[in-house]
């Protein structure tokens, strides 16, 4: 199986992220959004993270150049109907994934792998949506994509032997570490991380301790890079409330319920970083201007 040219539907976090290093690696990568606004501040990310890669000599800017030029963007999945491999990268929502999945079946062609970054929902489940599920598997990137490693591969329950070997070959290219996981809610990552942040967000609405104190017991004390709390914040409550929903409907176990906290925070529209207010307070970056606002100076 010859994968050269790549497909990224989804121009948020993950998915810039996600264009970037395949472009990097050498693929054409196609990023799709509904949104042009989204495109254009997906192009942006991509072009400041390439960019300190320049500067901090990691990459050439002959190389940085190459990369953005095998980027090209659209509005519409239809452009992707000759790609060789595609990665899902939309919201959390099981229903919009599957009319998806569905959708990019109908219009790739049979042999393609249709991937999903899906941090919880069931790959079994994708999979049904399509008439090629041995075709469909979860390919679980880390945020920030460019700069963590690990590549959590999730086999549905069609995924063949094959799909999954094909994917492993891609994460070598793209110098990131494959882990297979079980289809069960949350995989590895997620059935692990989210449990203990939802503890946190407990302990915090118990007043066990200030944020701050949370935070600092779990970095000096147990080594952590960043706090829970603040990993909250960085990856976007909403994301962390969906996550734990996934795992306790699934799973059926009390221990999987979250938060109260966590649920009035995001009902607020307290989702971290991305708002400016989470359990933290940030600087909110203005919202990107389309091309056309910027040319008719609004």
């Amino acid at each position: 199986m010859t994968i050269n040219r790549v497909g990224v539907v989804g121009a948020g976090t993950m998915g810039n992220g996600i264009a970037q290093v395949f472009a990097q690696a050498g693929f054409e990568v196609r990023l799709v959004d509904a949104a042009p606004t989204a495109l254009e501040r997906a192009r942006e990310s991509i072009e400041k993270s390439l960019g300190r890669f320049v500067e901090k000599g990691r990459l050439t800017a002959a190389a940085r150049d190459q990369a953005l030029g095998r980027l090209t963007t659209g509005t519409t999945v239809d452009a992707l109907g000759d790609v060789d491999y595609v990665v899902e990268a939309i919201f959390e929502d099981a229903t919009a994934k599957r009319g998806l999945f569905a959708r990019l079946d109908q219009i790739t062609k049979p042999s393609v792998i249709l991937s999903s970054n899906t941090s919880s929902i069931s790959i079994t489940l994708l999979g049904a949506a399509t008439t090629r599920p041995d075709k469909v598997l979860g390919m679980h990137f880390m945020n920030p994509v460019p700069l963590m490693t690990l590549v959590e591969l999730i086999r549905g329950q069609a995924t063949s032997p094959e799909s999954m070997l094909a994917a492993t070959e891609l994460c070598m290219r793209l110098n990131k570490t494959a882990i297979e996981a079980a289809d069960y809610p949350g995989f590895i990552a997620n059935r692990i991380l989210m449990p203990m942040i939802n503890e946190a967000v407990y302990a915090l609405m118990e007043g066990v301790g200030t944020a701050e104190a949370i935070d600092t017991v779990m970095k000096l004390g147990m080594n952590h890079p960043m706090g829970p709390l603040t990993l909250a914040d960085f990856i976007g409550l909403d994301v962390c409330l969906a996550i734990m929903e996934v795992l306790h409907q699934g799973l059926g176990d009390p221990k999987y319920r979250a938060c109260p906290l966590l649920r009035r925070m995001v009902a607020a529209g307290h989702l971290g970083r991305k708002t400016g207010q989470g359990f933290y307070k940030y600087e909110r970056q203005p919202p990107v201007r389309s091309q056309e606002a910027r040319r008719s100076g609004d």
